[in-house]
């Protein structure tokens, strides 16, 4: 008589990404996924809604949640929402993964420590370890993380060298339940391609703008057709003033087909097949505070 094989040790559940504006989640994100299913830029607050990025290992399925940086200098209607959208996103997930950058924590990583639920499962990536010089400075900096929450791990990573990125799931993995898989193995995100599209979009208004227009600009998909390899897609980038809409075209139109082009160009990668995309800018005053054009665009 042999003995019954052992249950399968699989584990599953959601875990969120917070943290203050620009410590590279959505990077961290895209690494763990191999694919890039959130935008990132150099500027702050890039990410506007909750993402989410799969990852499924032989013994485990992540599924992580990329929420909007935590914003506290800044307020209108469109912030408020994206930081209720964190504090709910927190108290949803099974576990929560904040991200702190590399020798320093400031008083906006403080606060998103703040918002974590008592009791609840959470560990730390210290991210961008690559620039440090010292990697004994990171020392004081556990410790002082160790005294502010009861952390069950923090792993120092960089996100951007693909460090430290198989110790932080095996950390992860200890905080969620066992559990069958939600989504299939090849599954890499529950954002549909029109949400993709808009996304990338903008994007590239944060990379190839300055400090104004992309915070003040959305992108909406009017049409989105699928036939056969092609894809036809028709977007809007909303502006709230007519020089951003003219900063946004360039001269000629000429930047904001070099923006659609570099969209388009990631689209194909992502979606494996053709792309047509149609790109318009528009004045919609006040967007970022209208509580109707905010439910409009996805918010």
């Amino acid at each position: 008589m042999t003995d019954a094989p052992a249950a399968r040790d699989f584990r599953c559940g959601y875990v969120a990404i917070a943290g203050r504006p620009n410590v590279g989640k959505s990077t961290l994100l895209n690494r763990l996924v191999g694919q890039r299913v959130s935008i990132t830029s150099k500027k702050a607050q890039t990410t506007r809604h909750r993402v989410t990025g799969i990852v499924t290992t032989a013994d485990a399925q992540f599924v992580f949640v990329d929420t909007p940086g935590f914003q506290t200098k800044h307020r209108s209607r469109l912030n408020d929402r994206m930081n209720r959208a964190v504090t709910q996103c927190l108290s949803d997930v099974e576990a929560t993964l904040v991200v702190i950058e590399a020798g320093r924590t400031t008083d906006a990583d403080r606060a998103v420590i703040r918002l974590l639920p008592q009791g609840s499962s959470a560990l730390v990536a210290l991210n961008k370890i690559d620039q440090l010089d010292d990697r004994d400075a990171l020392l004081p900096q556990m410790a002082e993380l160790s005294a502010l929450f009861p952390f069950a791990a923090i792993v120092p990573v960089s996100a951007e060298k693909d460090r430290g990125l198989d110790a932080l799931l095996k950390a992860i993995r200890t905080l969620l339940p066992e559990s069958d898989p939600i989504f299939g193995e090849d599954e890499i995100t529950d954002r549909d391609e029109r949400f993709l599209a808009a996304e990338f979009v903008r994007e590239k208004i944060f990379r190839l703008l300055g400090e104004e227009v992309p915070y003040a600009a959305t992108v909406a998909i009017d049409r989105f057709e699928h036939r056969g390899a092609l894809r036809r897609i028709y977007a809007t980038v909303h502006v709230d003033r007519e020089s951003q809409r003219a900063i946004l075209l360039g001269e000629g139109g000429g930047r904001m087909k070099e923006i659609a082009s570099a969209a388009r160009t990631d689209m194909e990668r992502l979606f494996g097949g053709r792309v047509y995309l149609e790109v318009w800018v528009r004045v919609t005053r006040g967007w970022a505070d209208d509580e109707a054009k905010l439910k409009r665009f996805g918010y």
